[in-house]
Protein backbone atom coordinates (compact mmCIF):
# COMPACT_ATOMS: atom_id res chain seq x y z
CA UNK A 1 0.00 0.00 0.00
CA UNK A 2 1.22 3.61 -0.60
CA UNK A 3 2.28 5.73 1.95
CA UNK A 4 0.51 9.09 1.44
CA UNK A 5 2.86 11.20 3.36
CA UNK A 6 5.46 9.78 0.72
CA UNK A 7 3.15 10.36 -1.79
CA UNK A 8 1.98 14.12 -1.15
CA UNK A 9 5.75 14.81 -0.03
CA UNK A 10 6.34 13.67 -3.88
CA UNK A 11 3.71 15.64 -5.47
CA UNK A 12 4.80 19.03 -3.47
CA UNK A 13 8.63 18.59 -4.75
CA UNK A 14 8.00 17.65 -8.01
CA UNK A 15 6.52 21.24 -8.60
CA UNK A 16 9.14 24.07 -9.73
CA UNK A 17 8.31 26.85 -8.22
CA UNK A 18 8.93 30.61 -9.59
CA UNK A 19 11.47 32.28 -7.71
CA UNK A 20 9.08 35.26 -7.13
CA UNK A 21 6.63 32.95 -5.57
CA UNK A 22 9.12 31.56 -3.54
CA UNK A 23 10.12 35.08 -2.20
CA UNK A 24 6.47 35.50 -1.49
CA UNK A 25 6.20 31.96 0.24
CA UNK A 26 9.22 33.34 2.49
CA UNK A 27 7.82 36.83 3.16
CA UNK A 28 4.26 34.99 4.19
CA UNK A 29 6.05 33.21 6.78
CA UNK A 30 8.06 35.43 8.41
CA UNK A 31 4.65 37.48 8.75
CA UNK A 32 3.07 34.26 10.37
CA UNK A 33 1.13 33.44 7.37
CA UNK A 34 0.68 30.39 6.08
CA UNK A 35 0.57 30.19 2.40
CA UNK A 36 -1.18 27.56 -0.15
CA UNK A 37 1.41 24.82 -1.09
CA UNK A 38 3.53 24.80 -4.14
CA UNK A 39 1.37 21.70 -5.55
CA UNK A 40 -2.14 23.82 -4.64
CA UNK A 41 -0.57 26.78 -6.41
CA UNK A 42 0.31 24.86 -9.54
CA UNK A 43 -2.97 23.28 -9.53
CA UNK A 44 -4.65 26.76 -9.50
CA UNK A 45 -2.55 27.98 -12.69
CA UNK A 46 -3.61 24.52 -14.46
CA UNK A 47 -7.43 25.54 -13.77
CA UNK A 48 -7.28 29.10 -15.03
CA UNK A 49 -5.26 27.50 -18.02
CA UNK A 50 -8.01 25.08 -18.61
CA UNK A 51 -11.09 27.12 -17.68
CA UNK A 52 -9.43 29.86 -19.94
CA UNK A 53 -10.43 32.01 -16.78
CA UNK A 54 -9.73 35.62 -17.86
CA UNK A 55 -11.82 37.47 -14.57
CA UNK A 56 -10.58 36.13 -11.39
CA UNK A 57 -11.87 37.11 -7.76
CA UNK A 58 -9.57 35.72 -4.54
CA UNK A 59 -11.24 35.83 -1.86
CA UNK A 60 -8.30 36.10 1.21
CA UNK A 61 -4.89 37.53 -0.57
CA UNK A 62 -2.39 37.25 1.97
CA UNK A 63 0.94 38.31 0.95
CA UNK A 64 -0.03 37.16 -2.37
CA UNK A 65 1.25 33.19 -3.53
CA UNK A 66 -1.95 31.93 -4.25
CA UNK A 67 -2.55 35.61 -6.33
CA UNK A 68 0.78 35.22 -8.16
CA UNK A 69 -0.01 31.54 -8.95
CA UNK A 70 -3.55 32.60 -10.52
CA UNK A 71 -1.72 35.14 -12.82
CA UNK A 72 0.84 32.86 -14.23
CA UNK A 73 -0.86 31.01 -16.68
CA UNK A 74 -2.07 34.07 -19.11
CA UNK A 75 -0.84 37.46 -19.40
CA UNK A 76 -4.92 38.25 -19.74
CA UNK A 77 -6.44 37.29 -16.87
CA UNK A 78 -7.28 39.99 -14.31
CA UNK A 79 -7.74 39.59 -10.81
CA UNK A 80 -10.04 41.44 -8.19
CA UNK A 81 -8.55 40.10 -4.52
CA UNK A 82 -9.57 40.80 -1.24
CA UNK A 83 -7.95 41.45 2.25
CA UNK A 84 -8.97 42.77 5.33
CA UNK A 85 -5.18 43.39 7.16
CA UNK A 86 -4.44 46.33 4.84
CA UNK A 87 -0.01 45.37 5.81
CA UNK A 88 -0.61 42.11 4.28
CA UNK A 89 -1.84 43.51 0.92
CA UNK A 90 0.64 46.20 0.95
CA UNK A 91 2.81 43.33 1.46
CA UNK A 92 1.48 41.54 -1.68
CA UNK A 93 1.38 45.08 -3.63
CA UNK A 94 5.46 44.87 -3.08
CA UNK A 95 5.72 41.45 -4.00
CA UNK A 96 3.59 41.74 -6.99
CA UNK A 97 5.73 44.51 -8.50
CA UNK A 98 8.87 42.48 -7.73
CA UNK A 99 7.79 40.05 -9.65
CA UNK A 100 6.86 42.00 -12.52
CA UNK A 101 2.59 42.11 -12.41
CA UNK A 102 1.23 45.12 -14.35
CA UNK A 103 -0.72 47.00 -11.67
CA UNK A 104 -3.38 47.22 -14.24
CA UNK A 105 -3.94 43.31 -13.72
CA UNK A 106 -4.83 43.56 -10.07
CA UNK A 107 -7.36 45.54 -8.11
CA UNK A 108 -6.86 45.56 -4.26
CA UNK A 109 -9.61 45.30 -2.32
CA UNK A 110 -9.59 46.13 1.39
CA UNK A 111 -11.85 45.10 4.03
CA UNK A 112 -14.05 42.35 5.15
CA UNK A 113 -15.37 40.31 2.28
CA UNK A 114 -18.94 38.97 4.13
CA UNK A 115 -19.29 42.93 3.34
CA UNK A 116 -18.01 43.56 -0.13
CA UNK A 117 -18.60 40.26 -2.34
CA UNK A 118 -22.74 41.67 -2.32
CA UNK A 119 -21.72 44.73 -3.77
CA UNK A 120 -20.25 43.29 -6.82
CA UNK A 121 -21.86 42.09 -10.34
CA UNK A 122 -23.01 39.09 -9.95
CA UNK A 123 -23.17 36.04 -12.50
CA UNK A 124 -19.91 38.00 -14.13
CA UNK A 125 -16.47 35.86 -13.17
CA UNK A 126 -14.93 32.83 -14.73
CA UNK A 127 -13.37 31.67 -11.09
CA UNK A 128 -13.46 32.92 -7.91
CA UNK A 129 -11.12 31.38 -5.07
CA UNK A 130 -12.12 31.14 -1.40
CA UNK A 131 -8.38 31.67 0.27
CA UNK A 132 -10.43 31.23 3.97
CA UNK A 133 -9.89 28.99 6.80
CA UNK A 134 -12.28 28.49 9.48
CA UNK A 135 -15.84 29.62 10.29
CA UNK A 136 -17.70 31.48 7.74
CA UNK A 137 -16.01 29.38 4.63
CA UNK A 138 -19.68 28.36 3.98
CA UNK A 139 -21.32 31.87 3.88
CA UNK A 140 -18.46 32.59 1.85
CA UNK A 141 -18.57 30.06 -0.85
CA UNK A 142 -22.37 30.68 -0.94
CA UNK A 143 -21.62 34.71 -1.75
CA UNK A 144 -18.70 33.05 -4.47
CA UNK A 145 -21.24 30.87 -6.67
CA UNK A 146 -23.30 34.18 -7.02
CA UNK A 147 -20.72 36.01 -8.42
CA UNK A 148 -19.90 32.87 -10.98
CA UNK A 149 -21.03 33.01 -14.34
CA UNK A 150 -23.12 29.80 -15.79
CA UNK A 151 -20.01 27.55 -16.04
CA UNK A 152 -17.73 28.98 -14.32
CA UNK A 153 -15.81 28.25 -11.13
CA UNK A 154 -15.24 28.75 -7.67
CA UNK A 155 -12.11 26.58 -5.87
CA UNK A 156 -12.54 26.48 -2.23
CA UNK A 157 -8.51 26.45 -0.88
CA UNK A 158 -8.30 24.43 2.29
CA UNK A 159 -11.57 22.62 2.43
CA UNK A 160 -9.97 19.63 4.26
CA UNK A 161 -9.22 22.04 7.29
CA UNK A 162 -5.85 20.07 7.34
CA UNK A 163 -6.81 16.63 7.09
CA UNK A 164 -9.24 17.48 10.68
CA UNK A 165 -12.85 16.82 8.17
CA UNK A 166 -11.41 13.24 7.83
CA UNK A 167 -11.06 12.58 11.03
CA UNK A 168 -14.69 11.72 12.79
CA UNK A 169 -13.91 12.77 16.93
CA UNK A 170 -12.92 16.29 15.67
CA UNK A 171 -16.63 18.27 16.05
CA UNK A 172 -15.31 22.02 16.46
CA UNK A 173 -16.97 24.67 15.32
CA UNK A 174 -14.83 25.06 11.53
CA UNK A 175 -13.94 21.54 10.74
CA UNK A 176 -17.94 21.02 11.54
CA UNK A 177 -18.49 23.49 8.94
CA UNK A 178 -16.43 22.46 6.39
CA UNK A 179 -18.11 19.12 6.83
CA UNK A 180 -21.76 20.86 6.02
CA UNK A 181 -19.91 22.52 3.42
CA UNK A 182 -18.66 19.48 1.54
CA UNK A 183 -21.62 17.34 2.33
CA UNK A 184 -24.42 20.47 0.81
CA UNK A 185 -22.40 20.55 -2.40
CA UNK A 186 -22.26 17.05 -2.85
CA UNK A 187 -25.82 16.86 -3.44
CA UNK A 188 -26.24 20.18 -5.26
CA UNK A 189 -27.95 19.62 -8.05
CA UNK A 190 -26.80 23.21 -9.05
CA UNK A 191 -23.46 22.69 -9.31
CA UNK A 192 -20.53 19.89 -10.27
CA UNK A 193 -18.79 19.05 -7.02
CA UNK A 194 -15.21 17.69 -7.19
CA UNK A 195 -12.55 17.34 -4.06
CA UNK A 196 -9.25 17.33 -5.55
CA UNK A 197 -6.91 16.01 -2.61
CA UNK A 198 -3.79 18.43 -3.13
CA UNK A 199 -2.13 19.98 -0.11
CA UNK A 200 -5.19 20.35 2.68
CA UNK A 201 -7.45 20.08 -0.41
CA UNK A 202 -9.68 22.11 -2.80
CA UNK A 203 -13.14 21.85 -3.37
CA UNK A 204 -14.36 22.79 -7.00
CA UNK A 205 -17.44 23.78 -8.22
CA UNK A 206 -18.26 24.31 -11.36
CA UNK A 207 -21.55 26.65 -11.87
CA UNK A 208 -24.33 24.57 -13.74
Amino acid sequence: MLDATQVTAWTENYVTEPAAIRKARQASREHGVEPITPAMGSFLASLVSYSNAQSIVEIGTGLGVASQWLLLSSPETHLTTIEKDVDHQQSAKDLFANAGIAPSRVRLISGDAVDILPRMNEGTYDLIVVNATGKGTLDLTRHALHLARVGGIVAVIHALGGGLVAQPTKRDAATTELRKLLGDYAVDENVRATMVPVGDGILTLVKL
